[in-house]
């Protein structure tokens, strides 16, 4: 699994330009799948089986797009401004590396601070891709760029640039080959354009009208040094959300998902995320409503360009997504 991993972190894709990376997850789900399209907005949904006397329509959601930039203007000397494409934190781009999916790559640079004690603002910032003027620079006014840093392997811990949300990709595709066998009806999204407001989770739960819906995403942790009081941490099995910055996840979901991980001896947490929200968000407003909630991935780091997860909960939201689909899903 981690050379899956490795190749839909490293892929650049960020918000509106996922195209790249969703021909990467075509080619691992197309032989999975019963029904493989693409809708308008370009979500990839992927569908496994039918809907038995006794299953539902259950919609996961992964989005594929990942947090980048945009060239706004390039000066004379060669120097390109830019914007940012989601959550991007200034304080993470000083010396960081960006590659534009034209393939020019550069590293952001920052004017020189009126005091060293103040954090950098975007409008200090800039990309230096090596060119000495306006004339020679390779950027044009509106490049996208997203931020490039290699797969890095620590045994449990693995760390890269867009595990929000390619690990949750990588869940879902494993979790597609795992299952043999189910009652429901699955539809497994690689959503796009999460990043800016969880644009394709919104048509995407528009089209496929589920009864069920899930989102798989990262989440933050409660395990580093002055971290605040959250109750996650890494190693301790995947989180079930429980609420966040915009949504609450139905409590009998809740509870089937705790039962499901319990009864098959899978670790688990229980999140509350107080800040940020992900897929579910929009998947639960969806037509006439719909009972919602996540299975998160704890995550060190999130939208920097070094994300750190822990492989071994990672593995287990791949077991429980297939345990919950292998049984009735009933909420009481």
């Amino acid at each position: 699994m981690k050379n899956l991993i490795q190749k839909l972190v490293e892929t650049i894709s960020p918000s509106g330009y996922e195209g790249t990376v969703r021909d990467l997850i075509r080619a691992e789900v197309e032989p999975l799948a019963d029904e493989v399209r693409v809708d308008a907005l370009g979500n990839l949904i992927v569908r496994k089986g039918k809907k038995g006397p006794n299953g539902v329509r259950v919609m996961f959601s992964a989005h594929m797009d990942e947090i980048g930039v945009m060239a706004t203007h390039i000066d004379e000397k060669g120097f390109v401004r830019f914007t940012t494409i989601g959550g991007v934190r200034p304080h993470t781009c000083v010396g960081g590396r960006v590659h534009f999916i034209t393939g020019v790559q550069g590293v952001i640079g920052m004017e020189r601070p009126e005091s060293p004690d103040r954090q950098p603002t975007f409008d200090q910032l800039f990309i230096d891709v090596g060119a000495t003027s306006r004339a020679d620079c390779p950027v044009k006014v509106g490049d996208i760029a997203g931020f490039t840093r290699p797969f890095l392997d620590l045994g449990d811990k693995i760390v890269a640039k867009s595990m929000d949300d390619r690990i949750a990709c990588a869940v879902q595709i494993e979790a597609l080959r795992a299952l043999k066998k189910t009652d429901h009806e699955v539809y497994f999204v690689f959503s796009v354009q999460e990043e800016v407001g969880l644009r394709g989770a919104t048509t995407a739960a528009y089209g496929v009208d589920p009864e069920i819906g899930i989102s798989v995403d990262v989440t933050g942790t409660g395990d580093t040094p002055k971290s605040g009081f959250m109750e996650v941490a890494l190693g301790n099995g995947p989180a079930i959300k429980v609420r966040d910055g915009r949504m609450l996840s139905d409590p009998r979901l809740v509870d089937l998902m705790v039962k499901t991980a319990e009864k098959a001896k899978l670790p688990y947490q229980l999140e509350i995320l107080e800040g940020g929200t992900t897929d579910a968000t929009a998947i639960q407003m969806a037509r006439a409503g719909v009972p919602a909630s996540c299975v998160s991935i704890p995550c060190r780091y999130i939208h920097s360009p070094s994300e750190m997860v822990d492989y071994r909960d990672v593995q287990n939201a791949v077991r429980l997504i297939v345990e919950l689909l292998a049984h009735p899903i009933v909420l009481k």
